[in-house]
């Protein structure tokens, strides 16, 4: 497995891994829409701060990170927005594998931490914590639909 960092070039067969994983259990994401789907992962992946890393086996994408640069007082971390593992090869420790390949890719170039939401009632949130994320106490999510 190797991790590679990627870029707008690389648009489609990170928005083939994102649409297949994200349309499916537990997430069931309706992203039919395929012009929101594009924008979404342009929003993503194609500004200066954007940093989208690859996990891959030979040519396949099996695990990706969509996130960015944040420069914050406590020194540069890594804002994760979107990470999902192929399918087929979640629960066999590629998902572990592509976290600890990111954190080396970081420590390497001076970024500090890592930083993500995710649900307290999916899969994801066990496997944040298995892999040595910590809740944040007292931080709090908060949103508002501005259409109603």
């Amino acid at each position: 497995m190797e991790l590679r960092k990627l870029s707008i070039c690389d648009k489609t067969i990170i928005t083939e891994l994102f649409r297949d994983v994200f349309t499916n259990e537990p997430w069931n994401d309706d992203w039919s829409d395929s012009k929101q789907l594009d924008a979404y992962i342009t929003d993503l992946i194609g500004q200066g701060y954007s940093l989208t890393l690859g996990y891959f086996d030979g040519e396949r994408l099996a695990a990706l990170s969509m996130g960015y640069v944040k420069h914050w007082y406590k020194g540069t971390e890594y804002v994760i927005d979107e990470f999902c593992v192929d399918r087929q090869r979640q629960g066999r420790g590629i998902g572990t594998a592509f976290m600890k390949a990111i954190e080396a890719y970081l420590a390497e170039n001076g970024i500090f931490g890592i930083f993500l939401q995710t649900e307290n009632n999916v899969p994801a949130y066990g496997f944040y914590l298995h892999n040595g994320f910590s809740e944040l106490n007292g931080h709090v999510s908060f949103a508002k639909r501005t259409d109603e």
